[in-house]
């Protein structure tokens, strides 16, 4: 394993070394945050690719190849079609509104009146799509240096947290760019076509398994409908992604890098349930099924390459676990704790931007430490996330894709879905269980009928507020640091959104 330990330590190492070179370019809040909105369609590409595709899609998507065939790929399928959606219908917009947050969209939309409540449901869900990400560090570290739990947590979350102190947005890509390549070339050109040599060919492997392993539609329509929910619609409205769509240099970097990212997705996500199904037919009685992807790295892979593809699992957790921490600290900051303390929409002067990075900077070590010791303290996450999930799309599925497409929606309309969907969602949950699919199939209908109601039954949303809006989305406004000021004093939306 020497040369497995040596091609993991280099790229660890690498991971910090970006971290320190970020560091020295991140010198105002934009490019602390979003990259100074800079990234061109290449690295941008690349970046979106890193953040969507981590430890569930890498492990989990082998995981359900082994259960299931090649229908196992839905999961991370749906995955690419909700970024296949966002980058088509909607990123442009969204990379024109010059925003940090989801919660500061909404305030632009409606007139100020749902930041903190849509902040707290987008901080929960990126704080445990954080955990999660950080979690999964226990089973990669337990392969390559057969280390307990704790110790390998503490190991993978601390370089994280490290380079996504040091350089923000900036660490975070650079260091997502060279994990779409470990990604690629690990899991792609080295781990796919050698799983399918060892198990002898698709045609042993359909002589050794079940048809339904091969039907597109073995994992069941419900479970294929419960990931679109899910994943497709919470791809739209995800913090961790929109705060990419930030980044973007252009309208047409967004939407067609955004393509090309959700198109790797989608084969990405067959390359997933084919080495799963590969394994299946290599070791088909495995304890769990998410077993599948370290034990045929462990035992199929020659030297090197078998650091490299843990190195590639090692890479995709990484990308997620980054993207979600520095979401988690700027809906932190942002959205919370500056409202909370009145100073939204304040402007800029002197040494501010520096000031403004500070900040952000000790928000992410904060959140970095807080993920940590909770990924330590929970044996399991996985209800939790779908409580986040669930909390996600039934909250803030509607009052977002409506504010976007509906102009008579409305602030009042915009509370009550979020209020309702989060509230139906929860109580659904308690009574048919976490992981059913109801509570999110209603939630999203009380979030839907309350959302239209109540909208139609108030007062149209202000026309300036509107104006404001429009010319935003057309990217021909830009706010002077004095109506920051009088918006935040006033406690009107601010016209920048920040």
């Amino acid at each position: 394993m020497a040369v497995d330990y040596a091609v993991i330590v280099v790229y660890l190492a690498g991971m910090l070394a970006m971290g320190w070179w970020g560091m020295r370019r991140a010198k105002s809040k934009s490019e602390f945050l979003v990259a100074g909105r800079r990234l061109g369609p290449g690295m941008y590409s690349g970046t979106m690719a890193a953040i969507v595709l981590g430890g569930a899609s890498t492990i989990g998507g082998v995981g359900l190849g082994y259960q299931y065939g090649l229908s196992g790929a839905w999961m991370v399928f749906t995955i690419g079609l909700g970024l296949l959606a966002l980058s088509v219908f909607f990123s442009a917009r969204i990379a024109r509104l010059k925003v940090y947050t989801v919660s500061e969209m909404l305030d632009l939309r409606y007139g100020g009146k749902a930041g903190i409540i849509s902040g707290v449901v987008m901080w929960a869900y990126t704080l445990m799509l954080a955990v999660t990400s950080t979690i999964a560090y226990a089973t990669i570290f337990d392969v390559l240096f057969d280390v307990n739990r704790t110790v390998a947590i503490v190991l993978g979350g601390a370089i994280v947290v490290a380079y996504s102190t040091l350089g923000g947005m900036w660490s975070i890509t650079l260091t997502d760019m060279v994990q779409f390549v470990v990604k690629t070339i690990g899991v792609l050109l080295l781990l796919l076509p050698i799983a399918v040599v060892k198990a002898g060919g698709f045609s042993e492997m359909k002589a050794q398994l079940p048809t339904e392993y091969f039907d597109p539609l073995g994992i069941g329509g419900e479970t294929i409908f419960t990931y679109v929910l899910i994943y497709t619609f919470g791809m739209l409205i995800g913090q961790d992604i929109w705060q990419r769509v930030f980044t973007a240099r252009s309208d047409t970097t967004a939407r067609w890098g955004g393509t090309v990212a959700g198109t790797y997705c989608l084969v990405y996500a067959i390359a997933g349930a084919v080495i799963g199904t590969a394994a299946k037919v290599m070791y088909p009685n495995l304890a769990s099924a998410d077993a599948a992807f370290a034990t045929i790295v462990k035992d199929e892979l020659p030297m090197g390459v078998r650091g490299l593809v843990l190195a590639a699992a090692l890479a995709a957790v990484m990308s997620t676990s980054s993207g979600a921490l520095i979401a988690c600290a700027t809906v932190a900051n942002n959205d919370i704790w500056s409202r909370l303390r009145g100073v939204v929409g304040r402007g800029g002067g002197g040494d501010e931007p520096q000031d403004e990075v500070k900040g952000n900077r000790v928000f992410i070590l904060i959140m970095g430490v807080g993920v940590i010791l909770i990924a330590i303290a929970l044996n399991d996450v996985v209800e939790a996330l779908t409580v986040a999930y669930n909390l996600l799309v039934g909250g803030l599925l509607v009052p977002i894709i409506g504010g976007l497409l509906w102009r008579r929606g409305t602030a009042a309309g915009a509370l009550s879905a979020v209020c309702v969907g989060g509230v139906a969602v929860v109580g659904l949950m308690w009574h048919y269980g976490i992981l059913a699919n109801q509570p999110i199939y209603y939630g999203l209908l009380a979030s839907l009928a309350v959302y239209v109601v109540v909208s139609l039954a108030t007062p149209p949303t202000d026309a300036a507020v509107l104006a404001a809006w429009r010319e935003r989305l057309a990217g021909r406004a830009e706010p002077a640091p004095e109506a920051l000021a009088a918006a935040g004093d006033s406690g009107a939306p601010s016209p920048s959104g920040v």
